[in-house]
């Protein structure tokens, strides 16, 4: 167990690097006697929604919901007052969002994305939802269920950020890494997610994922099967052959990897957009626009994109596309991936980006200004094809040599900026001197 402290040097209710405890000294006696992480949060949660609005408040420094019994120790910390229910049912609005980008940056979903899924999801006919990394369409399921009554779609969470485990109950949130396929509450947790799973001999569930842009396709892919597997053990043998269905949102220049992984995924043209990320945003043109797609197992044509937002409905491939994405006669399908209209090559035999033209000597299109060599298949340090840069022996020596390249970089570029700043002072200094010598000269000619 792991005690820690905020940026104001007070002991706060953080997690180990399991997740698991907290660092005051009631809680271990607590765990000691047999309350799990999990039932600590759900009592501290059913306590906070008992205090009158007042009362209720919540710790900005260190993302946590507060109790009158915690408000001494946040005392110089950032602290909200009066949460309401509303801001309860979307915590993604009250927590800061992860901005590591090296190991966890955290995107959410615009609530125009957000709520097209959802209403996607309800005519589709699903009941339920397993939402993994998918926070606020978790959080808009909930409300969706909460404020129609003849709603019946619920959702279970898993996710990574072990935050939202202060708003959910056990069978509505599970703290899980997409990447390993790890519950870190272990077998109760997973219990929770193969009973989600199963429930009605696994019919009307889907499985909604946003990982990480930055992570691997192949450890998704493994831990996705794994869902997949789970999913399928409440099935009879007739049902064998059925899959899951999937949507997994992912940028467009991915699809050759998801359909290594499973073939039977195709690409809906439907632009998804984030609320806090600057490039990812819906109404731009070009390649300005977002290129997050949905690669999906369920039928395109059963899928109905928004007119109102520029799609269209094409009647030779029976499915909905992007307005620029105009269909091509030679290759028989509406054939753009990024919302531009693509030119068809007779000589590659498919359509490419407008931007690329053929090149004669690699004899396939590319960038007007490409190295014809092409990327080089082995080592990019030294050449050889039987290891990659990142096993290469001669890695020390090139970090050496690129760091004694940046050194002489720096120094060339700070010579120039005093011979820059000396030349300004002496061009200065020598403007001063003129402009007293004419007014000693005007001295001189007046008396």
């Amino acid at each position: 167990m792991i005690s820690q402290k905020c940026q104001s040097g007070h002991p706060c209710l953080v997690p180990d690097l399991r997740g698991n405890a907290f660092s005051f000294s009631p809680l271990r006696r607590m765990f000691a006697v047999g309350l799990s992480y999990m039932a600590f949060t759900m009592l501290r949660y059913l306590k906070f929604i008992e205090l009158p609005l007042s009362e209720r408040k919540f710790c900005q420094s260190c993302q946590q919901l507060l109790l009158p019994d915690d408000e001494e120790k946040h005392r110089e910390h950032q602290v909200v007052g009066d949460v309401s229910i509303t801001q309860l049912k979307r915590p993604s609005k009250l927590l800061y969002p992860l901005e590591n980008k090296k190991t966890n940056a955290q995107y959410l979903f615009a609530d125009r994305s957000c709520l097209f899924l959802v209403d996607l999801l309800s005519n589709l006919g699903f009941r339920r939802v397993l939402c993994v990394g998918t926070p606020r369409l978790h959080e808009l399921i909930r409300l969706k269920e909460s404020g129609d009554k003849k709603s019946n779609i619920r959702s279970l969470l898993l996710d990574i950020d072990f935050r939202y485990s202060q708003f959910y109950m056990e069978d509505s949130f599970c703290h899980y890494n997409m990447f390993n396929h790890h519950f870190f509450d272990g077998k109760a947790a997973l219990e929770v997610c193969k009973t989600f799973l199963q429930e009605d001999r696994g019919e009307g569930v889907i499985m909604v994922t946003d990982p990480p842009f930055g992570g691997l396709v192949e450890p998704l892919a493994v831990t996705f099967k794994k869902l997949i597997a789970m999913w399928k053990e409440g099935h009879s043998q007739d049902n064998s052959q059925k899959e899951l269905p999937i949507f997994w949102i992912f940028p467009y220049f991915f699809e050759s990897r998801i359909c290594q992984f499973f073939p039977s995924f195709c690409m809906l043209d439907y632009q998804v957009d984030y609320d806090n990320h600057a490039l990812y945003k819906h109404g731009k043109t070009g390649r300005k626009q977002s290129p997050v797609r949905i690669f999906t197992n369920i039928p395109p044509n059963r899928i109905i994109l928004p007119i109102e937002e520029g799609y269209r409905f094409c009647p030779l491939c029976q499915r909905y596309v992007s307005l620029e994405n105009q269909h091509c006669e030679h290759c028989n399908s509406c054939t753009s991936k990024d919302g531009r209209k693509w030119n068809h090559c007779f000589l590659c035999k498919k359509c490419v980006k407008p931007s690329w033209i053929h090149c004669s000597i690699c004899n396939h299109c590319a960038l007007p200004d490409h190295s014809c060599k092409g990327p080089r298949d082995g080592c990019f340090i030294c050449g050889e094809l039987d290891h990659k840069r990142s096993t290469c022996p001669n890695i020390s020596t090139s970090k050496k040599v690129n760091k004694a390249v940046r050194k002489q970089k720096q120094r060339k570029s700070n010579k120039m900026k005093m011979e820059t700043t000396k030349g300004q002072s002496m061009n200065h200094t020598s403007v001063t001197r003129k402009k007293k010598r004419r007014e000693r000269t005007h001295q001189y000619l007046c008396s």
